[in-house]
C-alpha cells in the first residue's frame, strides 16, 4: 500500500511539474504514465484532487498555446507537440471517468467541460497540413465527454449546455468518421424528452437535420439510427419541424426509419405517437397527385421524382401503421383519407390502361429481376398492390368505410384489379382481402357484388385461379373457397 501511495505521489509531483516547464517530449511520457495508471481501478478511485487541478492547468495552458498561435507564425514541430500533448491530457480524463462517479463529479467541478469544449471548440475549426493530430485530439476529446455523460445526469446537463446546438453541429459536420461516430455518442447519452423539443425549434432544426442526413449517407452508423429511432421518432412536434426542413430525398430516409420501426417486433410499443400518423396521412393527402406525374415522363428532374418516391414511402408507411397496430386504426376516420386513396387508384388504373407507360400491367415474370427489364428497377412497383392493401385496411371491420368504397364505386375497380401483374406482385391477394373485408357483415356490397356478377360486368376468372368463388346462399353472397381444380 505504501508503494502505491508514494507512486501517486510520484505521478502527481510530476504532472504539477509540468506547468513550470516548456513544454516537451518527456512531459509526453509524464502524461502517458498517468493515462496508464488511471486505467486501474484502485488507483483511479484514490487520485487526490490536487492531482485533477494539475491536469487541468495543463490542459488549459496547451489551450491558450494553441489559440495564441497565429497561421502566419505556424510551427508544426512545436504545435504538433502540442497536439500530442492534449490528446493524452483527453486519454488521462477519459480513463479517469470509467465507472467511477466520484470522478466524474469531481471533474466536471474543477472545471474540465468547459475548458475540454472549447479545446474542441478550437480543434475543429483549425487548419494545418497534417490532420492527424487534429483528428486524435477531437476523437479522445469527445471520447471523454462521453465518459463524462455515462450515468450522470449533471454531467449531461452540463455538457448539453455547454454544446448545444452549435458545437455538436459542428462535430458531427467534421471530416474524420469515427470523431462522428463519437459525437453521436454523446448526444444519444446526452438526450431525453426535453432535450428532443428543444431540437425541434427553428434556431436548432439543423443539428436534427444532420443527424437524419448521416442515416441516410452512413447507414452503418449505429447511433444516428438509434438517436432517430429511440428519440426522433417519438416528438411528433420534431418529426413535423425536420419533415418541412427536409429535401423530398430527405424525407424518403424519415419515412424508411418509421416504416423499419413498425415492422419490428413489440411494435405496439413503437412509441411513435398518433399526431404523427395524422401529419403523415394529411401530407399523403396533399402530395399524392406527385405519383401520377410518372406516367407522362415529366418526372424529368430529380426532386420532380424524389417527391413521388415520398409519395410512395409514405404509402407504404400509412399501409404499416394500419396493418396489426391497433393505436393507429383511428386512420380509418380520418377525414377523406379513403376517398383520397380510392380516387387515386381509379386514376393510376385509367391511366394504365389508357397507354403503354409506368402504370400500365405486365406480364413479365421471365425477367422480371433481369437488368434489361425496367419495371424491375421501377419505383412504382406495387403501388397499385399497396393503395389497394390500404383501402383493405381502412375498411377492416368499419361499416361506414365499407359503404363509403360502395358509394365511390370502389368495388367495381378493385374487382378489376384481381388479375396478376408483373408490376404488382401479390396484387391478386391484396385484392382479395380488400374484398373480404368490404363484404365481412355488409350485406349491401355482397348484393352488388351479386348484381355485378349476374350482368357479366365483373371478371370473376381471376378469382376463381385464386380458388375463390362468390357464391349466393341464403340470399346472400359470399366468397367461398374452392380447389382450383374443381
Amino acid at each position: 500500500m505504501a508503494a502505491s501511495t508514494d507512486s501517486n505521489l510520484d505521478i502527481s509531483a510530476s504532472i504539477a511539474g509540468l506547468l513550470t516547464e516548456e513544454h516537451c517530449t518527456d512531459h509526453l511520457q509524464v502524461l502517458k504514465k498517468f493515462t496508464a495508471a488511471l486505467r486501474d481501478k484502485e488507483y483511479r478511485d484514490a487520485v487526490d484532487e490536487e492531482t485533477f487541478s494539475s491536469l487541468l492547468k495543463v490542459l488549459s495552458r496547451l489551450c491558450d498555446d494553441l489559440l495564441a498561435v497565429s497561421c502566419e507564425d505556424l510551427d508544426l514541430q512545436s504545435v504538433g507537440l502540442q497536439l500530442q500533448l492534449t490528446a493524452e491530457c483527453f486519454r488521462a480524463q477519459r480513463n479517469a471517468c470509467v465507472q467511477s462517479t466520484r470522478n466524474q463529479s469531481l471533474l466536471r467541478e474543477l472545471g474540465f467541460i468547459n475548458v475540454t469544449i472549447k479545446h474542441l471548440s478550437f480543434l475543429q475549426t483549425t487548419r494545418v497540413e497534417s490532420r492527424d493530430g487534429i483528428f486524435e485530439s477531437l476523437r479522445i476529446g469527445i471520447q471523454f465527454l462521453g465518459n463524462m455523460s455515462v450515468g450522470n445526469q449533471t454531467c449531461k446537463d452540463d455538457i448539453w449546455q455547454r454544446s448545444f446546438p452549435n458545437l455538436l453541429l459542428q462535430l458531427l459536420s467534421v471530416d474524420d468518421d469515427k470523431a462522428v461516430h463519437y459525437a453521436s455518442m454523446v448526444l444519444h447519452t446526452c438526450l431525453d424528452e426535453a432535450k428532443v423539443e428543444e431540437l425541434s425549434e427553428p434556431q436548432n432544426i439543423q443539428l436534427a437535420l444532420r443527424v437524419m442526413e448521416l442515416c441516410r449517407t452512413q447507414p452503418d452508423l449505429d447511433w444516428t439510427v438509434l438517436i432517430a429511432t429511440q428519440h426522433f421518432l417519438k416528438s411528433s412536434t420534431l418529426v413535423e419541424s425536420m419533415y418541412s426542413g427536409m429535401s423530398h430525398h430527405e424525407r424518403v430516409t424519415l419515412l424508411e426509419l418509421l416504416s423499419a420501426q413498425l415492422q419490428e417486433e413489440d411494435s405496439d410499443e413503437c412509441g411513435i405517437p398518433p399526431k404523427v400518423a395524422r401529419f403523415l396521412a394529411t401530407s399523403f393527402q396533399k402530395g399524392c397527385g406527385a405519383v401520377l406525374t410518372l406516367a407522362t415522363g415529366s418526372a424529368s428532374s430529380d426532386e420532380v421524382l424524389h417527391e413521388a418516391l415520398t409519395v410512395i414511402s409514405l404509402l407504404d408507411v400509412l399501409c404499416e401503421m394500419t396493418s396489426d397496430h391497433r393505436q393507429f386504426m383511428f386512420l380509418q376516420d380520418h377525414p377523406d383519407l379513403l376517398v383520397t386513396i380510392v380516387e387515386l387508384l381509379r386514376q393510376v388504373h385509367v391511366i394504365g390502361r389508357a397507354s403503354k407507360n409506368i402504370f400500365s400491367a405486365a406480364q413479365n415474370f421471365s425477367s422480371f429481376s433481369g437488368d434489361d427489364n425496367p419495371t424491375a428497377q421501377s419505383p412504382v412497383i406495387s403501388f397499385k398492390a399497396h393503395l389497394i392493401r390500404l383501402i383493405g385496411n381502412l375498411c377492416y371491420s368499419n361499416t361506414d368505410n365499407q359503404n363509403k368504397v360502395r358509394e365511390l364505386e370502389g368495388i367495381p375497380l378493385i374487382l378489376d384489379n384481381c388479375n396478376i401483374d408483373s408490376n404488382n406482385p401479390f396484387i391478386s391477394q391484396w385484392a382479395i382481402f380488400a374484398i373480404r373485408n368490404l363484404l365481412e357483415h355488409n350485406t349491401q356490397n355482397q348484393e352488388q357484388i351479386a348484381r355485378l356478377e349476374r350482368r357479366g360486368t365483373a371478371d370473376y376468372s381471376a378469382l376463381r385461379e385464386l380458388g375463390f368463388l362468390v357464391e349466393e346462399r341464403d340470399g346472400s353472397l359470399l366468397l367461398k373457397t374452392v380447389r382450383k381444380d374443381s
